[in-house]
């Protein structure tokens, strides 16, 4: 997950930190190119309430699907779980993504000025939410 993370993101969680994501408030969903891991998500569930913590797809995969289904898995995990809200934080640049989310019916909720690190100036996250 690391791996498909560094090649993925400008500024990928460490390792370390992924490897807290399989805790009891944690599921992790794998998106497979035959028996080999391609994309993955990672959802925080408190209660009712959800969190899209990472997901990511490697670069080679990106437009074949893999992210959509697994944006398909995560909905349907929280919702199995009993979530009335998914909450999720993309970076302002994240156009693609953004547009994966609002098709899936996600919703501007806010921004976080400067959250993102970068080579220049900082980013923006932009706050999106779902509610089931």
């Amino acid at each position: 997950m690391a791996l498909i993370a560094a090649s993925a993101h400008s500024h990928p969680m460490s390792e370390s930190t992924i490897k807290t994501c399989f805790g009891a408030l944690y599921t992790c969903l794998g998106a497979y190119e035959g028996d080999e891991l391609c994309g993955f998500a990672i959802l925080h569930q408190i209660f009712e309430d959800a969190t899209l913590m990472d997901i990511c797809v490697e670069p080679q995969h990106q437009g074949e699907g893999y992210g959509k289904a697994l944006l398909d898995r995560v909905i349907d995990q929280a919702q199995a779980n009993g979530a009335e809200v998914l909450m999720l934080e993309v970076r302002e640049s994240g156009v693609g993504a953004r547009a994966l989310y609002v098709k899936a019916g996600f919703e501007l909720s806010g921004a976080r000025k400067g959250y993102y690190r970068t080579a220049g100036e900082p980013e923006d996250a932009i706050l999106m939410t779902l509610t089931f």
